[in-house]
């Protein structure tokens, strides 16, 4: 049975267009260079990369998994991260800077998960903080803080 308050939202970055340019470049530099060996094969790897990459970074899913938030790139699904929500101690919508960029990385405020943009919503946790890029990030303050509110119902009553 399906929730009412059930959150699943997938953003699409802009990375996956420019790493597969990226990777018909290098194809293309690849076949034209055929003559020069040692090269092509370096060419071709980086297109392999660059498309792996493509799909590992091309989107962003947030997703209600009952008792926790899952983040993960994909749609290949080798990036992921789950925060309980028994664990979340605070909430806010934010922006992230063009300096903390876009993708999975360390930042000031905690570990940044962005694909495109600069609107967040900021995660606290007892062990650590998270911010999530997101287009909606109304949306999901509002149903974090709606998970968070029934869990402290429920522990209470």
């Amino acid at each position: 049975m399906k929730r009412s308050s059930e959150y699943n939202h997938i953003q699409k970055g802009i990375t996956r267009p420019i790493l597969l340019i990226a990777a018909i470049i290098f194809l293309v530099m690849a076949y034209v260079i055929r003559e020069t060996p040692p090269l092509v094969p370096v060419l071709l790897a980086s297109a392999l990369v660059c498309v792996l990459l493509a799909f590992a970074f091309g989107t962003l899913t947030v997703k209600d998994e009952g008792d926790r938030l899952a983040v993960r790139f994909g749609p290949l699904p080798v990036f992921k991260k789950h925060i309980p929500y028994a664990e979340i101690t605070g909430i806010e919508q934010t922006r992230s800077t063009f300096l903390a960029g876009w993708g999975i990385h360390w930042t000031l405020r905690g570990w940044l998960w962005n694909i495109s943009g600069f609107d967040c919503v900021w995660i606290e946790t007892g062990k650590t903080s998270t911010l999530i890029g997101t287009d909606e990030p109304e949306r999901l303050v509002t149903f974090l803080q709606g998970r968070i509110d029934r869990g402290s119902k429920e522990n209470d009553g």
